[in-house]
């Protein structure tokens, strides 16, 4: 059985510590893919998970029309889109907003502008190709941005009332304070009230799961080895890492929990 990259005794303290996870909030993309994509790997560690009674949350910065089709097909107990916009519950019945929005087409054209200005002083940028099934964000693609790139828009994005993150994937220009950890103990709040903070743990691989590895947050967290590419970037780092990367990372955890 695979195990987290850490001496034999830590390792049987965590398994200790873990003895009562309920549900486990994870990223997408980087934690539950292999390569960008979903595998047989991941559907029998949702299996298994299930078959002991342990929830799994998606967390991720993808549009909610993705979302809404990944949570409909998957057997999760929800799912949040676009890094705490957005919460889709269990039976697919609809959704509920996080970030709560006054209007939403001027928001979104809003967000339009701001991309276009963006895009003039940064032209090697691409709009992603999902905005127009997105809701409260607006996202670019990552791949030929610098890291000095990266925050220089994180700086204009502040200077315009925005927030900014990226993850492996996309860039994310969004609504302040909105981001997966505030996400997730709002729908841990109204969605999974009888659990309690020592029954959850967090999994994710980029900057912008940063705060599901708040201590302060979160007891339990885990990166999967790929997070170690952005040690340097996060504001917050997980408790523990595992071995293996991405989808195999995750199985590695869930062989731990089920064991």
């Amino acid at each position: 059985m695979p195990s987290l990259a850490l001496p034999a005794t830590q390792q049987e303290r965590l398994k200790q510590g873990l003895t009562d996870i309920r549900l486990i909030a994870a990223d997408i993309d980087g934690t539950l893919t292999n390569g960008g994509k979903f595998t047989p790997q991941l559907l029998q560690a949702i299996d298994l998970l299930n078959a002991k009674d342990i929830k799994l949350l998606l967390v991720t910065g993808r549009s909610a029309g993705w979302v809404s089709a990944v949570n409909n097909y998957l057997p999760v107990a929800g799912a949040i889109a676009e890094n705490g916009g957005v919460y889709f519950d269990r039976d697919c019945s609809g959704f509920d907003f996080i970030t709560r929005l006054e209007n939403i087409e001027s928001h979104r054209a809003d967000l339009a502008n701001r991309f276009w200005q963006l895009q003039e002083l940064y032209p090697q940028i691409e709009e992603s190709s999902d905005n127009q099934f997105r809701l409260t964000d607006w996202t670019f693609n990552v791949a030929g941005l610098t890291d000095l790139e990266l925050g220089e828009i994180a700086s204009y994005c502040r200077q315009w009332g925005y927030s900014f993150t990226f993850s492996t994937v996309q860039c994310h220009i969004k609504p302040q304070h909105q981001d997966k950890g505030v996400a997730i103990l709002q729908v841990l709040k109204l969605y999974f009230p009888e659990l309690t903070p020592t029954q959850i743990i967090t999994v994710g691989d980029s900057p912008n799961d940063a705060t599901m590895f708040d201590r302060e947050l979160f007891l339990h967290s885990v990166g999967v080895a790929n997070i170690q590419h952005y040690a340097d970037r996060l504001t917050h780092h997980p408790r523990y890492i595992t071995q293996l990367s991405e989808v195999a990372g995750f199985c590695e955890l869930v062989n731990l929990l089920v064991a």
